[in-house]
């Protein structure tokens, strides 16, 4: 009798093992998405607000492209009671702030540009998280250049 539940369960275990390590692509992207800190933005579900501007056409769909492209640095953690600090840096650079849907959740991400990095805050439910980017074609972007595109 004992033997048979410990054949059984090694039986068991055993398709458990191999349905976990061969599973289809869909399934496994969709775990990694979940816990993805710098997920992909789609321009259908994104709107992009530079200052009291709202950003269409080209220049909305080059920036996409670039944040899409931008390299994840570090992660940065954010304390709490210092959530301020985050949202309003100082000599913040050029801030864009990307309005999304993640499923049915809003998210909102707040962009600043900076010559060397990009810091963004991700805000959703009552959650921030802050983590630091690099793209030279989003460094390269200044103020002046989002607001001649508008």
């Amino acid at each position: 009798m004992m033997t048979w539940a410990v054949v059984v369960s090694i039986i068991l275990i055993s398709l458990v093992k191999i349905l976990m390590t061969c599973l289809p692509t869909g399934i496994v992207e969709w775990l990694i998405s979940n816990f993805e800190v710098h997920s992909k933005l789609k321009s259908e579900d994104v709107t992009i607000t530079l200052g009291d501007r709202h950003l269409e056409g080209q220049s909305k769909i080059q920036i996409i492209h670039d944040f899409n492209n931008a390299a994840f640095l570090e992660r940065n953690y954010i304390w709490p009671g210092n959530e301020q600090v985050y949202l309003n840096p100082e000599n913040s650079g050029t801030r864009l702030v990307i309005d999304t849907k993640r499923g049915k959740k809003d998210v909102r991400l707040f962009v600043f540009i900076y010559n060397d990095r990009i810091d963004v805050v991700k805000k959703f439910k009552k959650k921030l998280q802050a983590y630091s980017l690099d793209s030279e074609n989003l460094q390269k972007l200044s103020l002046k250049e989002i607001g001649n595109a508008i």
